[in-house]
């Protein structure tokens, strides 16, 4: 008898009819037809050479020698569960990770579609997103706490060594002044000139923030009033202009609906340069590769942002 093992649903059912009080009910807790859980008893019996249920028309019960044998049938099924458990914890601990970090922009209008595509590829990455400023995403990114991060902002922080990051385009965007429809300078014959906006309080995001930063390098040779309220979200300073708090400088993915419908308008600023480029960046060897490389790839190779600027091409260096 011991030239083959015992079958675990056997053991299952013997173990059943001990918890359940009949061959029936544990049938069917195992789920499998009384009949072939029977004729799977009966087979056992067989192979060992001694009965485990005593059968009659009121159901079945086990023999002393079947309760023996359900007695270590159950010490067998609990270590074959640890068994399953175990290489679950292993599938899992093998299973591709992916940590990403997003700037608030990017990851409103881009990173979706994005993440999308890498899923449809490779469902077994497991995806973790965090969204922030792109100065915390140049952060998290240097400390290891994320294995790739997509930036707005055009300077790496001051607090960082640029050296110890990589970088690659993966798209451009371009920042515009929005107005309320109904606001004075939507009348205006000429653009505003640079003076004339760096001279105006805005709505703007909070510092460190790239749409922030990016206005800020623009503007730096300028005297500037403090703004007429700072926010933590691209929709935020939208709903505010929608309010007529005032006017404000934002990426061309957050207002398009609304610069469509016609209820923001666009003013031209003379001689002013907000376009800018969004990056991927991440720390450890200068090629990326796996899940992380892949996802570069596709966010280069997405479609054109509303500003008409289409992402880069290649592979990430």
């Amino acid at each position: 008898m011991t030239d083959t093992w015992p079958d675990l649903l056997v053991l299952q059912l013997l173990v059943g009819v001990d918890d359940h009080g009949g061959l029936g009910a544990a049938a069917r807790a195992a789920g499998v037809a009384q009949p072939n859980a029977s004729r799977a008893i009966k087979s056992f019996e067989r192979r060992l050479g001694t009965p485990l249920l005593v059968r009659s028309p009121r159901g079945s019960t086990l023999t002393p020698q079947g309760t023996v044998i359900a007695h270590w049938a159950r010490r067998v099924l609990t270590a074959a569960t640890e068994l399953l458990d175990a290489a679950a914890s292993l599938r899992a601990e093998q299973a591709p990770e992916l940590t990403v970090g997003a700037s608030m922009t990017i990851a409103e209008y881009l990173v979706p579609g994005w993440l999308g595509e890498l899923r449809r590829r490779h469902a077994e990455v497991q995806i973790h997103l965090q969204v922030h400023n792109s100065t915390q995403i140049f952060e998290l990114v240097a400390a290891g706490a994320c294995d790739l991060g997509f930036v707005e902002s055009p300077t790496v922080p001051s607090t960082l060594h640029a050296a110890t990051l990589h970088s690659a385009t993966v798209a451009h965007d371009r920042l515009v002044v929005v107005v309320r429809a109904d606001h004075p300078w939507t009348r205006r014959r000429r653009p505003l000139t640079v003076a004339e906006l760096a001279a105006t309080p805005l709505v703007v995001r909070e510092p460190g923030s790239g749409t922030r930063t990016t206005l800020d390098v623009a503007l730096i040779d300028h005297a500037r009033p403090a703004p007429l309220l700072e926010l933590g979200s691209s929709a935020a300073v939208r709903t505010s202009i929608l309010a007529g708090v005032g006017p404000a400088v934002l990426s061309t993915f957050a207002v398009e609906d609304q610069v469509r419908s016609g209820e923001l308008r666009v003013v031209d600023v003379d001689g002013l340069d907000l376009g800018r480029t969004l990056r991927a960046v991440w720390r450890g060897a200068r090629r990326l590769d796996g899940p992380a490389g892949e996802l570069v790839t596709i966010a280069r190779r997405a479609p054109a942002s509303p500003a008409g600027s289409g992402a880069g091409t290649g592979s990430p260096r």
